[in-house]
């Protein structure tokens, strides 16, 4: 039931320029995405981004994009990240739990929700990191992504139960720089 960092992958789904602005407290969903990429990597946590038309929708912002390697980027056309494949072969895509952030949390976050649910995998949402464009479309994606089995999650969860106990050196160093 516990989040943890051997056997988790954080999942970025389309925080891309042309969306990011049309969303609704966008500003908080990029910071919380942002804090728990940093989170991520600095654990050891693999990190996969998609990017939904990058086309038409633009590449993955600036900000979280010059963090990631190309090698665990996904283009896709589907909404979901799961249909084409990509998903599953790229850094971490193996593991059995999923922590998801990222847009639209009605359209492309939340069927790529439930087809990892499908897939048998564990499914952790960062409330606080997703985000629509209307805030009643992400309250009812959230609602349904629990309703099928996902938890519905903080930042601060996720980042505890990465560490798992307190006294150590890198909880210290953890607490130091992204907690307080």
């Amino acid at each position: 039931m516990l989040i943890r960092i051997d056997r988790s992958t954080l999942l970025m789904v389309d925080l891309q320029e042309r969306l990011q602005p049309a969303i609704h407290e966008a500003e908080r969903v990029l910071e919380a995405s942002l804090w728990l990429t940093r989170l991520a990597q600095r654990l050891g946590v693999p990190v996969i981004c998609t990017e939904q038309y990058p086309k038409g929708l633009g590449p993955t912002l600036p900000v979280l994009r010059r963090l990631l390697p190309d090698a665990c980027v996904v283009e896709k056309l589907h909404f979901s990240a799961v249909p084409e494949g990509g998903l599953w072969n790229r850094c971490g895509g193996d593991r059995a739990q999923f922590v998801v952030i990222g847009t639209e949390a009605h359209v492309c976050v939340q069927q790529t929700v439930l087809d990892l649910l499908a897939a048998g995998r564990r499914v952790f949402v960062v409330e606080e990191a997703v985000g629509s464009r209307r805030s009643a479309d992400k309250e009812l994606a959230l609602a349904r992504m629990r309703s099928h089995g996902a938890d519905i999650v903080s930042r601060e969860m996720v980042a505890f139960e990465w560490l798992r106990q307190a006294g150590t050196d890198v909880f210290r160093e953890i607490s130091r720089e992204f907690i307080r």
